[in-house]
Parts: structure tokens; sequence; C-alpha cells
């Protein structure tokens, strides 16, 4: 590890966050401030967070978003939980949550009562919506994906489809940590901390935001991905020799006349009717037919050669777990190497694999990954000590079940139930 990449030398070195949150919006937040050097506390309950344990398309959530951060373990609905939180946040600099409206405050550990406690601290909000008529619905990212346009504009006409992944839980959780680093810069200036807020609503909207000013602009509504008027001519996905698929671009003139030498057009080259991108956008109705069968004679490995020596846009069909495998991944350092605890995950037993780091480097380097996700409470004991209980404080606190003090745990994975305090 360079210079450039110790826990010291990072950007948010020397920042302490608190976070109570779970599943994937308010752990991104702190993951990606934990990845910039943040020092990044999550306070779990007793049991766990659930998200620890959840099954089918949940089964990588806590393992992708809770790396380089320390486990605690408390239970906040002691009185003596709620004061060792307040220990913990009364020198930090973040606070973050992702609860229901409302749960925090009743906790004592709402943005009033941390303000007053430690005016210095930045107290991110993660929701559902922010502030107005929405806000005492439940949301959940497929929710705000159907209401706020994405579903529409993803599926086909008449089947609205959530998209692939997490997007408005992922990009809501980084645009919380935009505000928390805002606030830090501003704090800078002010000397007092603030609330943040970021929401899964408002990101949709934002997201889908390009579309609406579509409308603005042009008077007509966005057609759904599947059925839009491409602004190209050639780009979509063929299905090739042996069954295969790969996507293909052909967006200039130039690039058209490339493509029908490679792959012997001389005709369509030459014909008039297609000799620029919009003619060739009018003629996808004859155009596209003839061109799929055309490139039914190749497959996908020839096809991508050929488009790799002439700088064409080409795309392989690659299922999520065909990364693990990237040659650029593996060349640029994307992917690192880390084993996730028993607890960590449903399986139960320890996972040597790798993770996706940050899309981005600092100094021309990928920002590396400096802890595994940690098992539960494995911090609870050094954490403590840190704010001033003595080992017979937290041996008391321990017997009390107010605490829990863990190691890196090989046995049965937790109760999916356990995080007892969880909002949908």
């Amino acid at each position: 590890m360079s210079e450039s990449q110790t826990g010291q030398s990072l950007p948010y070195s020397g920042v302490r966050v608190v976070e109570m949150t779970h599943m994937v919006m308010g752990p991104t937040c702190g993951m990606v401030l934990a990845d910039l050097g943040a020092e990044v506390i999550k306070v779990e309950p007793i049991n766990g967070d659930s998200t620890r344990a959840l099954r089918g398309s949940g089964a990588g959530f806590f393992s992708t978003f809770n790396r380089n951060k320390k486990s605690i373990a408390v239970d906040v609905k002691d009185t003596r939980g709620v004061e060792v939180v307040h220990k913990l946040l009364s020198g930090a600099d973040v606070f973050s949550e992702n609860f229901k409206s409302g749960t925090m405050d009743k906790l004592g550990l709402g943005y009033s009562a941390l303000s007053k406690l430690n005016p210095r601290l930045i107290y991110v909000s993660h929701k559902g919506f922010l502030p107005g008529p929405y806000d005492h619905r439940t949301a959940l990212d497929e929710v705000v994906q159907m209401m706020g346009g994405l579903a529409y504009m993803t599926g086909p006409e008449g089947r609205p489809l959530r998209a692939g992944t997490s997007v408005n839980d992922i990009m809501g959780g980084m645009f919380g940590a935009i505000g928390a680093m805002a606030a830090l810069a501003q704090r800078e200036r002010t000397g007092r901390g603030q609330e943040v807020q970021s929401a899964l609503f408002e990101n949709n909207v934002f997201l889908v935001a390009q579309h609406m000013m579509q409308f603005a602009v042009t008077g007509k509504a966005a057609a759904p991905m599947p059925s839009r008027i491409s602004a190209w001519a050639v780009y979509d996905v063929f299905s090739v020799k042996n069954g295969e698929q790969i996507f293909l671009a052909v967006v200039s003139d130039t690039q058209w006349g490339i493509f029908c030498d490679a792959f012997g057009l001389a005709e369509l080259k030459s014909d008039e009717r297609i000799s620029t991108n919009n003619q060739r956008v009018q003629a996808r109705d004859w155009l596209l037919p003839r061109l799929r069968k055309h490139m039914e004679a190749f497959t996908a490995a020839e096809i991508s050669a050929v488009f790799e020596r002439a700088g064409l846009p080409y795309a392989p069909i690659t299922r999520p777990q065909d990364l693990f495998e990237d040659e650029h991944l593996l060349a640029t350092g994307g992917l690192a190497d880390v084993t996730l605890p028993a607890d960590a995950s449903g399986a139960g037993q320890p996972i040597a694999t790798k993770t996706a780091l940050l899309p981005l480097t600092l100094g021309g380097e990928r920002l590396r990954l400096r802890a595994a996700p940690p098992s539960l409470g494995q911090d609870t004991r050094t954490l403590l000590h840190e704010v001033g209980y003595s080992t017979e404080d937290v041996r008391q606190l321990t017997e009390a079940g107010v605490v829990r003090c863990g190691e890196r745990q090989t046995g049965d994975a937790l109760d999916p139930s356990a995080n007892e305090i969880a909002s949908a």
C-alpha cells in the first residue's frame, strides 16, 4: 500500500462517523466515507443488523456496503445503551441513520437532542421522501422507481420494470455522503454542524430529470427505452452465431463506412438511401433485419475482435458473476480480495471472495480495502474503553445484555429478524 493509501493520509482521515443504518442506502453513505478514510462505527442491535442474514436478492447487501467499518452491538432501547451511543457521538463528526421518521427521536437520538449534545455534529438522515406530503409513506427502491418514472422508462410499453440493481438506495446513500462532505466543509467556516437529508424519491426524480426535460424541450413524452426511437441506426443487441448475443453500435457516418468495410457490406455502404445516420435511422425497419441476418454468420468473439481493431463500440452481454474474472478489473485493481466473516452473510461460514471498489482514483490509485465487513460487535470492547468505560463496566453491561462483545465468528448465521428497530 502506497503512502497515499494509508488510513492516516486519506482525505477524511481523522473524521469519526457513527452510523445506525441497515439495508443499502445508509450503509452506502458510511462505506463511501469509510473508503475515503473516515473512522466509521456501525452501531448494531444486540442481535445484529438484520441485513447480515438476508437471503435471495439481499444476500450481498451487508458484505458489499459495510467494509472498512467497525461494529459495536448496543441495545438502544435501554437507557444505558443510549448513553453509550451519546458518548460515542460526543466527539463524533457525523451521525448517519436511515430509520422511519420519529424512530430516532423516540430513542433520544434525533437531531434536536444530538445537536445540543454536540453542536459540531453533522446529522445525515436517509429517508424515502424529503419533508412534504409523501413523507409519511414507507418507501423502498422499487416503490420510488414505480412512482418516479424509472420503471416506466426501463420496461416495455405497459410493462413497468425495476432497474436490475438497488440504484436509488445506492445513489441516495452517495448523495447522503456528498451532503456530509459539504456540511463538513461548511463547518470549517461556521464551527457548527447541521442536518443533511437524502431521499429515495427525490433521487429517482433526479435520475429521470433528463426525460422530464426532453418533454419540456420537445413537447413529446419520452418513450420507454425498449420502444424509444434511437438517435443511431445501429445501437442494439444482436443475436449471432451459436445463439450468443452482443451489443453493437455504429454512431457516425465514418463508423458506418468502417463497419461496412469490415463485414463485407459494400452494397449497403454505397446505397445513397442510407448514406447518413439520419437516413439510416429512418430506414431501420428494413435495414436492421438485413444487418441482423448478416451478423448471424459470425461468432461474438469474431465480431468483438473486428470492432476492437476498428475502434467501434461493442459490449459482450455479461452476467454479474462473470465480472469476478473480468480482465480489465483484475488488471486495474478494481476488485479487492476480501474474506467475509461468518456472520456477514447468510452463508454462516467465512467466504473468501473479491469485492468491487469505489469507481474512482485518487492520485492515480484506487481506494483500497483496509478492513473486511466486521463481525457483530467485534469492536465493542475497544470502543467502550476509548470513551471511558472500565473493564468492569464493560463486563456489567455485557452481562446485563446492554452491549455485546464479539470476535470474528465462524458459527451460525444470525436470525434475519434480529434487527429489532429496523424499518421497512
